[in-house]
């Protein structure tokens, strides 16, 4: 499973080896309740096929119907090309009144703003696919009036914070393509495998480490990549910052502890280990018996995941994943940090192995 951007930038690619014309579509912003943030991404061919999506299916009616016609194929470069031809990128605003709304199902008081590319460059594709292959992530920024794309590996150009993931202005916008955050999984289990590929959907690089032979030998996952190195190790060796989050799976508390020692300290923006609501006090109390204070132990998610009556590892894996979004969507708020915000229930989740 890929994530929103790398499945559209290689089916665009795709497109373009096979002889198909298509258009590039970005998310600039968005006025009101939408269903994709600025930055989502998606890609419509000449045939009017499209992969991704950019409002819900609000807007994407239309764009086809335009693709189809001819509108966004760009000029060739100065004096080759029709003067009467669409500029490099168009930019399109959908939602401007109430008629418009109601024309596009946009619900009551939306807009949506859009960039399209007629004129992509296959290189430039190829190159942010190679760093997406890799594990990293890129920022491409697109300027309006050239058309002209950089490749940026390295993060946001110096005058923007690092940890927006898209900014625009009236020249251009920068976008960050790949994996947005990293997941650190003790464990090669069950839980693992059904929690990877809705982690890598959901924009995460996944790493998974477990020492054990009996549970690494019958892995098979070759993308993701798998070390055996002690899970205290592992934590420190991964250079957890705030993008950051360490769930631990193994259930065997003399390799989740020592993960979990480590990654408390850590900035990680989320730290969860599973086990019941007893397994957790019981390991809270073990915690901070080895250098981890009180406020450090608060911030462990735990019974790992949102309370949703899991059993199965495969609804373990969709608890764990769901908190992940919530845990992303809260931070700035006062006690994001803490086990769980105060309005949210400490329900009990069921534990498969306790």
């Amino acid at each position: 499973m890929r994530s929103n951007d790398q499945e559209v930038l290689e089916q665009a690619l795709r497109w373009h080896q096979e002889g198909v014309r298509s258009v590039l579509v970005t998310v600039l912003s968005t006025y009101g309740a939408s269903p994709r943030p600025p930055g989502a991404m998606a890609v419509i061919s000449e045939h009017g096929l499209i992969v991704g999506s950019v409002s819900g299916g609000c807007v994407e009616d239309d764009l086809v119907h335009e693709v189809m016609q001819g509108a966004f194929w760009a000029r060739e470069p100065a004096g080759h090309g029709d003067a009467d031809a669409a500029p490099l990128v168009a930019l399109r605003t959908y939602g401007r009144d109430a008629a418009e709304r109601d024309r596009y199902r946009l619900p009551c008081g939306n807009a949506l703003r859009l960039a399209v590319e007629g004129a992509w460059q296959v290189q430039d594709v190829q190159q942010a696919l190679h760093t997406i292959a890799s594990g990293q992530s890129v920022r491409k920024h697109l300027a309006y009036a050239t058309g002209a794309v950089s490749l940026l590996p390295q993060g946001l150009p110096a005058s923007a914070p690092a940890h927006i993931d898209f900014a625009d202005d009236e020249h251009g916008f920068t976008v960050l393509l790949g994996p947005r955050h990293r997941l650190l999984v003790i464990g090669a289990t069950e839980v693992s495998r059904y929690l990877l590929p809705i982690a890598q959907s959901l924009g995460y690089a996944v790493t998974i480490c477990d020492p054990r032979e009996e549970y690494t030998g019958a892995w098979s996952e070759p993308s993701v990549p798998l070390i055996h190195d002690m899970p205290d190790d592992a934590v420190l060796a991964f250079g957890c910052d705030e993008r950051t989050a360490v769930i631990t799976v193994t259930h065997d508390p003399k390799l989740d502890d020592l993960a979990l020692m480590e990654a408390l300290k850590s900035p990680a923006f989320y730290v969860g280990a599973l086990g019941s609501s007893m397994t957790t006090s019981k390991r809270k109390t073990r915690l901070q018996q080895f250098d981890v204070t009180a406020d450090q132990v608060a911030r462990l998610k735990g019974p790992v995941g949102l309370p949703i009556g899991s059993r199965t590892p495969a609804e373990i894996a969709v608890s764990i994943a769901a908190e992940l979004i919530q845990v992303r969507s809260l931070i700035g708020t006062p006690d994001w940090r803490t086990e769980r915000p105060s309005w949210i229930p400490a329900t009990e989740t069921t534990c498969l192995l306790d």
